[in-house]
């Protein structure tokens, strides 16, 4: 490990950026006004809000946490007000907005600018003589994009999704791809929790977490593990100032302070608003080095071990350990054999802070384990997670109310996506009864996850990029290369609200096609549509939208992929893609006969207050994992970084951050207020200890080059030099522009999900 600066870990650095406020409060209402004031939509959004996240309302399209039954009397946050906002504006991208400028002019404007030209609202295909998307007919495109389609091999084909499309399109659009013939469906948890999906799977025989909202009224601790609330998933703050409140004690493991797991301030409490004090939610807070987690849980475990040891039998749960779980012993004598100098080194704790977290968990009956994208985008992510369920199944705390582990996603429906059927691996996808339902042999190989088509289209194997929603050339690893990569595709489509850069980088027959958003009107025949979708703790909920449609030329997600799938594939009168579309019930009923056990009478549940729970084998302790049991996990390494940073102190292990003004690639604005900063994106963070030493100025212009030696040069600048609280040995920018600098290659063993979060940088000055 490098030899760097110690770092206070345990308080804020006074001498840099920080919002010194609370989270929530009048920063989050001042923040939502701002979007109000930019987008000139009051009327109509103040109607969308107040039924935003209700039964039967309309589902934020912003994060996937969980709806409550019992709804506030405003059951939104800063960042779903801005995501529904976002999508409401009045300015439209028409075909004259296409007119005006060349893709080539397009280039020059920000993602924020781009994103500004408002919603899409005709069918177009690139002409690429003028270098511009001219309008076309709906039939039209169904007809070009089909016979392009037809004209290659299946497995030349790559399916992507967005964690935006509801249960009844991703339903159809995972049968549209294996009618075709291949299982090449990756989607945007490829790009952050694949790494939950194939680990938990492994360990505890679930690829999801296991707690709900009800265990969040029971549980005496909560440990966080790189995740950041406050920007995130605002309205997980309100569980937890309840938890804390009832005395829940929450400790945090994050490189960076963040707000929302330091102090919160109810936006909806008046007196808090104004009189009273702010809750403080993180009684202990710790900055790990980035990387270290791993060897944070091994001290962790140590001192439980110890525990136990000074008082044999009444520390950990040995019932069920003997009776639930498998691979005890092994794990154990792995982590005591590590040495606490290695542990303080790679996590940049002492041992006494570690001491301190301990004591907590071992005064906690039932605990949770919370954990985000710190922990998964990792190369040793695997690992991180296997060290965070071994802590859990030490005392039992997986698979009993008020304890568990819950990692919180991102986008609104990325899990369920992954329920119904989107995905490239097909252990999960019930081959079989596709065959009897809809008459065809669905294929069984393996299809390609986001790296592995992007490995694809690089080497020429892959001709043919459909999106259904998101940004992915924005999204990916290696950006720069996959950017300059893209226009070699024969096919590129993009079901889209709004143009995009992955617009802008057109294969040799591109299209984008202009779809219904969450928040719009959906009639199908006069008859009003609704759409479901799964949040972070496995509940399925109905959502209506209400809002005229931008063009009468948009059609909704699931009339698109079903236009493109009857206009490729041959005649099959058990594909019924035409009565599909005019009636979703119809889809949800086929929903249910794939998936009876969690999807039983679908219809009739989906607007259940608090959504219906699909079920969590794990949270009963029915372990489907090989061994029949919950798997502790070996640790090999104390470092997730998956290197050895060995005693260059030039290396620097690099960050990367969404801002508190961002939902996944859509940029609101240039504010990350919860952080102090403000203005441009283009910023290196970086402790000011670490700044002396590497002699940069506050200011400086730097550019960062990649530290991996493949032979590809990676570079991104030039970035301003800014102080910042994070531990020594590491720097902080923001994504996606910092993601040119992490390779292709560089990604979670097991997943493939790119290492986002401790790839190797040098700074040039």
């Amino acid at each position: 490990m490098a030899d760097h600066e110690e770092h206070d870990a345990t308080g804020p650095d006074a001498d840099t950026p920080d919002y010194g406020q609370a989270a929530g409060g009048w920063g989050s209402l001042k923040g939502v006004a701002h979007i109000f004031g930019e987008e000139r939509n009051a009327p109509l959004a103040v109607s969308i809000l107040a039924k935003l996240n209700k039964p039967g309302g309309i589902m934020c399209s912003s994060c996937a946490w969980a709806k409550p039954a019992d709804p506030h009397k405003f059951e939104f946050c800063e960042n779903g007000a801005k995501a529904t906002l976002w999508e409401l504006t009045p300015a439209r991208a028409t075909p004259e907005v296409f007119a005006e400028r060349s893709v080539t002019e397009l280039r020059d404007l920000h993602d924020h600018e781009l994103e500004k030209l408002g919603r899409l609202t005709h069918p177009l295909r690139y002409d690429a003589d003028s270098d511009r998307y001219l309008p076309v007919s709906w039939s039209e495109a169904f007809s070009e994009i089909g016979a392009e389609l037809r004209a290659m091999a299946p497995e030349e084909a790559v399916f992507y999704s967005s964690g935006h499309a509801g249960l009844e399109a991703s339903y159809l659009y995972a049968l549209f791809a294996r009618a075709m013939g291949h299982n090449n469906l990756p989607q945007s948890s490829n790009m952050c929790h694949e790494t939950t999906s194939v680990n938990l799977k492994a360990q505890i025989g679930v690829p999801v977490g296991t707690c709900t909202l009800e265990d969040f009224e029971h549980c005496d601790a909560i440990f966080f593990f790189g995740q950041n609330t406050g920007t995130n998933s605002p309205r997980f703050l309100h569980p937890l100032k309840a938890a804390v409140e009832r005395g829940c004690r929450i400790v945090t493991f994050n490189p960076v302070r963040e707000r929302g797991l330091i102090e919160f301030v109810d936006p909806q409490d008046p007196v808090q608003m104004t009189v009273g004090k702010a809750t403080k939610i993180s009684e202990e807070y710790f900055q790990v080095r980035p990387g270290g987690d791993i060897a944070a849980m091994a001290g962790l475990i140590k001192c439980v071990l110890a525990a136990e040891d000074a008082a044999p039998g009444t520390v950990l749960d040995h019932d069920f350990i003997a009776s639930e779980t498998t691979g005890f012993e092994d794990a154990m004598q792995a982590v005591r054999a590590m040495d606490w100098a290695e542990i303080e080194t790679h996590s940049g704790l002492t041992r006494e802070m570690l001491q301190k977290a301990a004591d907590i968990y071992l005064g906690a009956k039932n605990v949770i384990g919370i954990y985000g994208m710190g922990l998964t985008q990792h190369v040793e992510g695997w690992l991180n997670l296997g060290m965070l369920v071994n802590l859990l199944l030490l005392r039992g705390n997986i698979g009993r109310p008020g304890a568990g582990i819950s990692p919180v996603r991102g986008h609104s429906n990325v899990q369920g996506q992954r329920t119904v059927g989107i995905a490239e691996k097909t252990g999960s996808v019930p081959l079989d009864k596709l065959r009897e339902m809809f008459d065809f042999d669905p294929p069984e190989k393996e299809g390609r996850n986001a790296v592995h088509a992007c490995e694809g289209i690089l080497d020429g194997s892959v001709k043919a990029m459909i999106q259904l929603g998101g940004n992915l050339v924005r999204a990916l690893p290696d950006r720069a290369r996959m950017e300059d990569a893209w226009p070699s595709l024969r096919l590129t489509v993009s079901i889209a609200t709004k143009p995009n850069r992955s617009h802008l980088a057109p294969g040799q027959v591109s299209y984008i096609l202009p779809c219904l958003g969450r928040t719009d009107r959906d009639e199908q025949d006069g008859v009003p549509q609704a759409v479901t979708m799964e949040d972070s703790l496995s509940h399925i909920y109905g959502s209506i939208g209400t809002a005229t449609p931008p063009s009468e030329h948009c059609l909704s997600e699931l009339a698109i992929v079903a236009g493109m799938a009857e206009a490729t594939l041959p005649p099959n009168p058990k594909l019924r893609w035409r009565d599909w579309t005019r009636n979703y019930d119809l889809v949800r009923d086929l929903v249910a006969r794939t998936y009876p056990d969690e999807f039983h009478d679908f219809n009739g549940r989906m607007m259940q207050p608090g959504g219906f729970y699909r079920g969590n084998a794990a949270r009963d302790r029915n372990w489907k994992t090989d061994s029949g049991r919950a798997n502790f996990t070996t640790p090999t390494t104390l470092s997730a970084l998956g290197r050895d940073t060995g005693s260059d102190g030039a290396v620097m292990t690099l960050v990367t951050l969404r801002s508190n003004d961002q939902f996944n690639t859509t940029i609101y604005g240039f504010s990350d207020r919860l952080r102090g900063l403000e203005g441009d994106r283009m910023v290196m963070l970086v402790n000011r200890d670490e700044m002396a030493r590497l002699g940069l100025e506050e200011g400086q212009r730097v550019h960062l080059h990649s530290a991996i030696e493949d032979g590809v040069s990676r570079v991104v600048g030039p970035l301003a030099v800014t102080p910042f609280d994070l531990p020594s040995g590491c720097v902080a920018g923001y994504y996606p522009e910092l993601n040119p600098l992490v390779p292709l290659s560089y990604h979670e063993r097991e997943s493939q999900t790119p290492a986002y979060k401790g790839a190797p940088v040098r700074i040039v000055t």
